[in-house]
């Protein structure tokens, strides 16, 4: 049984080691609760932003390839992410040298050079340009549907920010951002592999034992809410439909959630799915579909994704539409219960083989304040009955809680035949 030690240094960064002797190589990581909702009125993008920066050199390793060699020298390759609530630097490195490691990443946090802002810039333009079309118009679902799950809210915003609020970022907004959010109090340092628990904590001590501390300021809570399905209808040249059906969600704590998480295995989670099967399999109008939950402090969604021709975007939103309106109203048989079952625990089982998911279960967890051991999740999944399933599904497929975006090339009388079908399934809700 793999279980995960907490220690936590005068300053108030938490450590956490996974100790996992069968391995070969150990995965160390940073978790910082900064992420896109943190970003002030102007500056979206901010947090993404500075995660990039600070691969651009340190006093100790002056330039991005200085870093990258630094890393590459003891196994690693350095890689960082930015959502919505956190951001967080890893890499893989070979386990003698965890030391290494924590001094690179010390550097990069309390050392940054923050330069090359203007060629970054340029850098994160291109990758914002990639939700726009040739008008400048946004197409990517995730962005719209989130604006519509929480209108003039942080979290409605691109996590990369737009053309304008990249373009706006000063060298004193970072400066600002790193010493507000990358305080040791705010953060969780993980190691997970074939390490020890002293050996990890006495590195961290040497590594990080000088960060300074200070409060973090609260965040804005989304308390905004729709009491109709919304609708966007977004003109596009592509000659596909990009869709996107996404639900108001439950809180990342919500007693719920492991039935949220079936839910999703059940409608969208591969090949046995039931959106897979009825769109792909009987229809023929569609190549895949994916399910995906967000899941914040205190709200989350349920999204759905697929592309279909146009002349057959309406038999998809019928289709998608029967078959969320039926997982409300008709208990999973149990032998589908089951098999969803058994194919969620034991992908928790094999997850005990990655130090990469297990430093992530228990540092983001940490971080959180959501930290489950894989016992603990696997137990709860074999407590899952089909009223479960049925009861969270009814939260969660309200009309109230649709958010419904269609990206491409519209033809006539389709935007009509969409908002009667959503409709139908607002109506078939008043009257159950």
């Amino acid at each position: 049984m793999i279980r995960p030690f907490l220690h936590t240094l005068t300053n108030g960064l938490r450590v956490v080691c996974v100790e996992m002797p069968h391995l070969h190589s150990a995965e160390l990581a940073i978790y910082l609760k900064v992420g896109g909702r943190n970003d002030p009125p102007g500056r979206e993008g901010l947090s993404h932003f500075l995660e990039h920066i600070l691969f651009r050199g340190t006093a100790d390793f002056p330039s991005s390839l200085a870093i990258e060699s630094a890393f590459e020298i003891i196994g690693g390759a350095p890689n960082a992410a930015t959502d919505a609530e956190s951001t967080y630097y890893y890499s893989r490195v070979h386990p003698d040298c965890i030391k290494k490691g924590m001094e690179i990443l010390v550097s990069m946090l309390m050392k940054p050079l923050l330069a090359g802002i203007d060629i970054e810039k340029r850098i994160i333009a291109e990758e914002a340009r990639e939700d726009l079309n040739e008008q400048g118009h946004e197409i990517n679902p995730d962005t719209i549907v989130s604006r519509l799950l929480w209108p003039r809210h942080p979290l409605g915003m691109p996590t990369v920010g737009t053309l304008q609020s990249i373009d706006a970022i000063e060298k004193s907004d970072l400066e600002k951002h790193l010493g507000t959010y990358y305080v040791p109090s705010n953060a969780v340092l993980v190691v997970s592999g074939p390490v020890t628990k002293d050996a990890v904590v006495a590195a961290a001590q040497d590594s990080f034992g000088q960060w300074l501390n200070k409060p973090v300021p609260s965040v804005s809570l989304v308390t905004q809410r729709q009491f109709s399905p919304q609708l966007r209808c977004v003109q596009d040249s592509d000659s596909q439909m990009s869709l996107q059906l996404a639900f108001l969600g439950f809180a990342r704590d919500d007693d719920r959630f492991m039935a949220l998480r079936f839910l999703r295995r059940i409608l969208a989670g591969g090949g046995s799915s039931r959106l897979h099967l009825r769109l792909r399999e009987e229809l023929g109008i569609i190549y895949s579909v994916d399910g995906a939950i967000g899941a914040y402090d205190e709200t989350g969604c349920l999204a759905f994704d697929l592309s279909t021709a146009p002349d057959t975007l309406i038999p998809a939103v019928e289709a998608a539409l029967e078959e969320l309106f039926r997982i409300t109203s008709t208990p999973v048989p149990d032998e589908e219960l089951e098999r969803v079952r058994n194919s969620y625990i034991f992908d928790l089982e094999f997850s005990r083989d990655s130090a990469y998911e297990l430093g992530g279960r228990y540092g983001w967890g940490e971080l959180m304040g959501v930290v489950r051991s894989i016992e603990e999740d696997q137990s709860e999944a074999r407590r899952i009955k089909t009223a479960d399933l049925q009861d969270a599904a009814r939260a969660l497929f309200t009309p109230e809680n649709m958010r419904l975006v269609a990206v491409g090339p519209w033809k006539r009388g389709m935007k009509k035949a969409l908002r009667e079908l959503v409709a139908a399934y607002q109506e078939r809700w008043n009257v159950r």
